[in-house]
């Protein structure tokens, strides 16, 4: 990979992970992979806008090469710290010893904290800007879009808002912008970015969608740190980010569910046939089987909720669990739900799956069977999906 110019004088020169497929702790399962997106402004002052992780800085600095000497940089904006955008932070820094350091106060004290330095530092928040020449920069506090140190930063002379990890995607490509790839699938990883890492920030979100378009001079670029720019589609990007963030819903259903000896799963295949003979849609997703960054994508604009688990040793089973301990920090509003499962002893499973997740969702209804399900308890988890689903529908 080489630099590649993303408008005169703007290039992007970050590094393509490939084979990436567990990302975020191991928690995010990234199918198409992953980019780490640096971009190098050439004006008077000679500026890079963040930085890749750890074990990709010989590509980044290579990639500078090809446009500039690395020690002729005089600028480094840090829009976030976390160690996929800063990781390559010693070495560049080795490299450009007097250039000047840009980023929020939180951003310094947590590369102190990673790396033992922080550069010749420069603390900057909303409202501040800085002259590199025929550019201004200008500095957008976004804290907790998803760390609070982030900012982002704004480039009026080429209407670039360099946006870290809001608008982000996972989605490693050659390409650069977002009309070179399949719009569907872009889309796709898009919303499964924002249900995976932003949707516990909606609130936030929303009011920075606010105050990016108040931004005089308009945005033509939007260049995020992670996957494609977005120049094509910018309206619906934000469109999107304004539709997830206030927790707006479609009609539909999803059925996640975990079952020990295919009782619960029994019932969980009669509550979506109940629930699709009323035209709603619903997918069934097994938690054993199905990623957990799928299943969020799905719930995030599903305003039905249903859940299932076999109750083992008084609790909810464990893949369940832990599903549900990441859902209930999403702060997702306007869902309904209702749990089930099958038991043996006592049941435990349906009332563990209502506390865990009452602060995201309410719960109205639940059904519960002994071992396997007779035909009759099946014929329950039939009307029970139906009653749901009509819930759903005439919900104003």
């Amino acid at each position: 990979m080489v630099a590649r110019l993303v408008k005169d004088g703007v290039y992007t020169v970050g590094s393509i992970d490939w084979n990436e497929r567990r990302f975020h702790g191991y928690t995010y399962v990234t199918k198409r992979g992953v980019t780490y997106n640096s971009y190098l402004i050439l004006d008077k002052k000679i500026t890079l806008i963040d930085m890749v992780r750890k074990g990709f800085e010989k590509e980044l600095i290579d990639n500078i090469k090809t446009v500039i000497e690395p020690s002729k940089i005089d600028t480094i904006i840090i829009n976030h710290i976390e160690p996929d955008h800063s990781g390559s932070f010693p070495e560049i820094l080795k490299l450009c010893p007097n250039a000047k350091i840009y980023g929020t106060e939180k951003a310094r004290q947590g590369l102190l904290k990673y790396y033992g330095v922080s550069g010749d530092w420069i603390a900057v928040k909303s409202g501040q800007s800085l002259n590199i020449g025929v550019r201004t920069l200008d500095f957008i506090d976004v804290p907790m879009i998803h760390w609070p140190d982030s900012m982002f930063t704004y480039s009026g002379y080429d209407k670039i808002l360099f946006s870290n990890d809001g608008f982000g995607q996972h989605y490693a490509t050659n390409e650069i912008f977002d009309d070179e790839v399949n719009f569907a699938a872009l889309m796709d990883e898009a919303q499964k970015y924002y249900a995976n890492i932003l949707w516990p920030f909606s609130a936030l979100v929303s009011s920075k969608i606010a105050a990016i378009n108040k931004l005089n001079n308009g945005i033509e670029l939007i260049a995020p740190s992670h996957g494609l720019v977005w120049r094509k589609h910018i309206s619906e990007i934000m469109q999107k980010y304004l539709y997830w963030s206030s927790h707006s819903c479609k009609n539909r259903v999803a059925v996640v569910y975990e079952t020990m000896w295919e009782s619960t799963e029994k019932m969980a295949r009669k509550i979506v046939e109940g629930v699709t003979s009323e035209g709603v849609d619903a997918v069934l997703f097994d938690v054993t089987k199905n990623d957990r960054t799928d299943i969020a994508s799905y719930m995030l604009d599903t305003k039905g909720w249903i859940f299932g688990s076999s109750t083992h040793n008084s609790e909810m089973l464990p893949a369940m669990a832990g599903f549900l301990h990441f859902l209930k920090g999403s702060k997702a509003k306007k869902r309904k739900s209702f749990a089930f499962g099958s038991y043996g002893w006592s049941g435990e499973a349906i009332k563990d799956i209502e506390d865990t997740v009452s602060n995201v969702t309410s719960f109205d209804s639940s059904l519960r069977v002994i071992f396997n399900p007779t035909d009759g308890e099946l014929n329950k988890c039939f009307e029970a999906g139906k009653a749901f689903a009509l819930k759903i529908k005439n919900e104003k």
